[in-house]
């Protein structure tokens, strides 16, 4: 079994609310079936009817985990989760598998990068983007117990972040620290390993960088937005999302909310779709490799320094 397979089984064994849905996206827990038995529902291709089923399994005390990709299950059974899970505060863990880049060779279909702005504006919808596999199995059982509905991004592959605290919901984590750092770089999922590879080759240009991992942007970490904006000089919003209603957005309420004002930059993926590729030439495309974001906040640096001193 993978780690995420056995994550699913051992919350299930220890926990007899629990049950595992999918519609027909198997490939993450494919040993679970003869294991889980009716424990484990597949609907088939029926994103609005597995959060139908989802909803009424948790209205029934059960706690569903359910399955579909990123871009199908928080827009297919879109008015299925702000009516019945969102309006009945059912707590429905919902995971989004291949999100944001990670759907490379797919067209626009299937890139979810708009799918945080989607599940962050549903009342009592909360959204986790962890970092790599092992956040995501220190994370899920966390959400939880924390209760209510949540939105994951789900992430496999290499462990990528040094963990240096113990998951909590709502508390960001920096894994790079600086100190009096010239940036900081908020950001999150899947290009957290991207920014700490970004902050080393800023280092080495004389550049101190902070990255800090959000790890939930919904709650956010204010505290975490409002430090990065009193202790550095640039602030860095990174995400595989659109522009708008992502980390960037989240950042300019948390501020105004503040009342504070920041030099903020933003990388991300601005207006568009992203072009389909294998992944390295997607980020390389459209600028989101270590060195394309090193460079561009170079650049920002320095032409501030400029402006400063002129």
């Amino acid at each position: 079994m993978i780690p995420y397979e056995r994550l699913l089984l051992d919350l299930v064994q220890s926990d007899e609310r629990i049950v595992i849905v999918t519609a027909e996206n198997r490939g993450h827990m494919r040993s679970l079936p003869p294991v889980l038995g009716n424990r484990f529902i597949d609907v088939g291709i029926a994103e609005q009817t597995m959060i139908g089923v989802a909803a009424g399994l948790a209205l029934r005390g059960r706690i569903p985990i359910v399955h579909a990709l990123a871009s199908f299950v928080t827009l297919r059974p879109f008015e299925f989760i702000r009516d019945d899970v969102g309006i009945a505060g059912l707590p429905v863990i919902m995971v989004g598998m291949v999100p944001g880049v990670l759907s490379d060779g797919n067209g626009p279909t299937h890139q979810a990068i708009d799918d945080v702005q989607v599940m962050r504006g549903i009342p009592n919808v909360n959204v986790f983007c962890p970092a790599d596999t092992a956040e995501l199995i220190a994370g899920l059982p966390e959400l939880i117990k924390a209760g209510g509905a949540w939105y994951v991004r789900y992430l496999a592959g290499e462990n990528v972040v040094e963990q240096h605290a113990p998951f909590a919901v709502g508390t960001a984590e920096t894994v790079v620290e600086a100190n009096q750092p010239v940036v900081t770089i908020l950001t999150y999922g899947y290009l957290t390993k991207t920014a700490i590879d970004a902050a080393g080759i800023l280092a080495n240009r004389g550049i101190a960088t902070r990255v800090v991992n959000m790890r939930t942007l919904k709650p956010i970490d204010a505290d975490a937005i409002v430090r990065a904006a009193a202790e550095s000089h640039v602030v860095v919003t990174l995400e595989d999302h659109f522009r708008t209603g992502g980390l960037r957005s989240i950042v300019a309420e948390t501020l105004l909310d503040a009342r504070l004002t920041a030099d903020v930059r933003s990388i991300d993926l601005g207006h568009t779709w992203f072009t389909p590729g294998r992944l390295g030439e997607v980020l390389d495309c459209h600028g989101l490799t270590a060195d394309h974001i090193s460079n561009a906040i170079a650049h920002h640096v320095e032409h501030s320094r400029e402006l400063l001193d002129a």
